[in-house]
């Protein structure tokens, strides 16, 4: 599902943290020299993920046909196979 180790096109946007927030997400960045942003982009999108339920997606059809599944932008090709 993640693909932040490519280059990926990127908007600018501002978002609103609290202090415990920040210093908490620069300490991880002091610690593991990963950016911020780059927590920031994984937070979303494991939120992304657990709510993907709200998101419009496709229906896809088991094999034998039984039960329909809702297949959102955000899963994984292996997610699909393992729903269900």
């Amino acid at each position: 599902m993640h693909c932040h180790g490519m280059a990926r096109k990127k908007i600018s946007t501002t978002i609103y943290i609290t202090p415990e927030q920040n210093e908490r997400l620069k300490q991880l960045h002091d610690k593991t020299k990963v950016p911020v942003a780059e927590y920031i982009r994984q937070g979303i999108d494991m939120l992304l993920d657990r709510e993907r339920r709200h998101l419009p997606g496709q229906l896809t059809f088991d094999v034998n046909g039984d039960a329909a599944r809702e297949v959102g932008p955000l899963a994984s090709v292996g997610e699909v196979d393992q729903r269900g």
